[in-house]
């Protein structure tokens, strides 16, 4: 808003008074017109925009409050926190699809002498998404398949030994058959650990004895075919054991009775778990007092291990296949000797898993 003011003509000697008094009032009219916008809100116009802007501290607050606004209500980042978990959901998926694969891996130990079901089993696990987790402790304590079928290489039928004359092929349900077995119930292997009933069981056609985390696990003796010469398969395997924990197949003396501490271990497997050992005792003590030999094997397959003892020497086979043969007189036992199946406990002070060994059958010929 602008004033103008009109002044009337005024003579020459009243010139220099009126121009001070006009001064004056123009001043106190401009300061009254200042004060008046104030009031209402309004503002000097600026003559070099024309009156086209305003200038004053309103038009800067609305300036200042825009981005504000737009921050306030700007929808950017709820789309972000909503695509996150939805993309999320793809992992969460991955381990539903992967989930079978550790089916996968112990129904193909299940059937270890399969070529078959382990190069089946093999690609599926390939194909997962994830990598199967290491079965094994599920593996080792889980119920074993039945026995397969075929019985593989066997050291009888490759050289004719004829038809087995005493045995057990587990085929039935329920504790060892106690006409033809002892079941220990003592103390373990030198005192460690505990061999109790408890720990065996048949079933699925095979014979399991299970050693636990405190060393508590089992063997027992035959009661049949307590010979002196013979011949003696069995067919066995074990899970991914503990190195804590020996698979043993042995020929003992009769009645615990051998003066020189007789003892055929045909199938021995020690903390060396992919070894398999034939020990062959002939004495109490000293430096010399047995044989041995080892051969590379993977225990968790089922294999047939066997022994021909013969008064001209001992030989031990694994499916078929000679591995040990000792023929020194001396060394022969002297006395009548039957089979035992045992899974010993070695402690080594550090923590046990769960081991066992499975039986299949036991065979003995003349």
């Amino acid at each position: 808003m602008s004033f103008k003011h009109n002044y009337a003509q005024k003579p020459r000697h009243q010139g220099a008074a009126a121009a001070r008094r006009g001064s004056a009032a123009r001043k106190a009219l401009l300061l009254t017109a200042i004060g008046v916008m104030s009031l209402t809100g309004c503002g000097l116009a600026s003559p070099s925009n024309n009156g086209s802007a305003a200038v004053g501290s309103n038009a800067e607050l609305a300036a200042a409050s825009t981005p504000l606004a737009r921050a306030k209500h700007s929808p950017k980042p709820k789309p972000t926190h909503t695509a996150r978990p939805k993309a999320s959901a793809a992992p969460t998926a991955r381990p539903t699809v992967a989930s079978p694969a550790p089916t996968v891996a112990p129904s193909a130990s299940q059937s270890p002498t399969s070529g078959t079901a382990v190069s089946t089993a093999t690609p599926t696990v390939a194909s997962s998404p994830a990598p199967a987790p290491t079965s094994s402790p599920a593996t080792a304590a889980s119920p074993a398949a039945p026995a397969p079928a075929g019985d593989g290489t066997q050291a009888a039928v490759k050289f004719g030994w004829g038809s087995a004359v005493a045995g057990d092929e587990f085929s039935y349900t329920g504790a060892p058959d106690s006409t033809k077995w002892s079941v220990y119930n003592s103390a373990g292997h030198a005192g460690n650990g505990t061999r109790t009933p408890k720990a065996w069981s048949v079933a699925n056609g095979m014979a399991t004895v299970s050693g636990d985390a405190e060393g508590n696990t089992g063997g027992m003796s035959a009661k049949f075919a307590q010979q002196q010469y013979g011949r003696w398969e069995t067919r066995m395997r074990t899970n991914a054991r503990d190195p804590q924990y020996h698979p043993v197949l042995i020929l003992w003396p009769n009645n615990n009775a051998s003066s020189k501490c007789a003892e055929i271990d045909y199938a021995e497997s020690t903390e060396a778990t992919a070894q398999m050992k034939f020990f062959l005792h002939y004495a109490c003590g000293g430096s010399d007092f047995q044989t041995t030999t080892s051969t590379p094997i993977d225990t968790t397959q089922w294999h047939n291990y066997a022994v021909e003892w013969t008064p001209s020497g001992i030989t031990g086979y694994i499916d078929g296949v000679k591995t040990f043969t000792d023929t020194n007189p001396a060394h022969q036992p002297g006395v009548g000797m039957h089979q035992t199946l045992q899974l010993d406990w070695f402690p080594n002070g550090g923590a046990t898993s769960p081991s066992q060994m499975q039986v299949d059958w036991v065979r003995v010929y003349k």
